[in-house]
């Protein structure tokens, strides 16, 4: 039963990991009021008339309510299993199903917010930082559940990780992964995308000399630069094959941002910059946790 669990967190992080890119295309497609102000209902209709926006838009809330009869399924299972009939199953899982409950239930509440004031910047932020901290938390409701040998279990405790704590340097890119997604997301959403022309620089400077944009979109570049300089000191010093992953999505990252940047944003880029940014995240979450 527990395996079945454990298909069921995998399945819902699939499915928000999907969310997270679909809302990405929302932006970039300028999609974000497809539906008008209406929610939960689209342009006031259960099924409104599909163009392309609407489509989108009406793509994107449907995934939304696939991801939440996910998510509450998982924290019904996990209260079964704990509870219920399951409740002779030697290692029953830990309370992160019901954390994922909550952030799923913020999250739908921020999108409300987010479309009946249509789409102020803070809002769409807190929103993608909301949905990386549920796609981390499925990641780690999805662990196996099998006790590592000579490991052992406290009492209600969850078995799935060794016993040896993350490292610094992990904790550090987690940090620091978790920081560069919401200062990419600010740099998209108030427009600071195309501030700074070239790379590596910012307009061919060190420290900008322009408006604000130009800070917000540098500042965005330096930190995940430093991802990417955490990453792999924190790979070469621990020698975890899961770390080396980390570098190689860091670096496929960084390159996808660069041919971004020197082709002046087309859309296709934006949105596989937010892919391979989400991948990152989620190779962060499973290497250190």
């Amino acid at each position: 039963m527990t395996r079945r669990f454990t298909r069921l967190a995998r399945t819902a992080a699939i499915f928000t990991y999907l969310l997270i890119i679909l809302g990405a295309i929302v932006r970039i497609t300028g999609s974000g009021l497809g539906c008008g102000e209406h929610w939960p209902l689209c342009n006031g209709k259960l099924l409104p008339p599909l163009d392309l926006p609407t489509l989108i838009e009406y793509g994107h809330r449907l995934v939304a309510a696939g991801v939440s009869v996910l998510v509450t399924a998982l924290a019904a299972y996990a209260w079964w299993l704990r509870k219920g009939a399951g409740s002779r199953e030697q290692y029953p899982p830990d309370g992160t199903a019901y954390v994922a409950l909550a952030l799923l239930v913020v999250q739908v509440l921020l999108g409300a917010v987010t479309v009946k004031l249509s789409l102020p910047p803070w809002t769409v932020i807190l929103h993608l930082g909301t949905a990386m901290l549920l796609l981390a938390t499925l990641l780690v409701a999805a662990r196996p559940a099998t006790l590592t040998p000579g490991a052992t279990l406290t009492p209600g405790a969850s078995p799935g990780i060794s016993g040896t704590r993350p490292s610094l340097a992990g904790l550090s890119a987690l940090t620091l992964g978790f920081a560069t997604v919401l200062l990419g997301a600010l740099t998209a959403n108030l427009g600071a995308a195309s501030a700074c022309v070239g790379f590596p620089l910012c307009n061919g400077q060190v420290i900008p000399a322009g408006n604000y944009l130009q800070v917000v979109h540098w500042v965005h570049r330096l930190l995940a630069y430093t991802l990417f300089g955490c990453v792999l000191w924190w790979a070469v010093s621990t020698k975890r094959r899961g770390a080396w992953y980390v570098v190689g999505l860091v670096t496929l990252q960084v390159a996808v941002a660069a041919a971004m940047v020197l082709l002046a944003l087309p859309p296709p880029l934006q949105a596989a910059h937010v892919a391979v940014g989400t991948a990152v995240w989620a190779g962060l979450v499973l290497a250190v946790l």
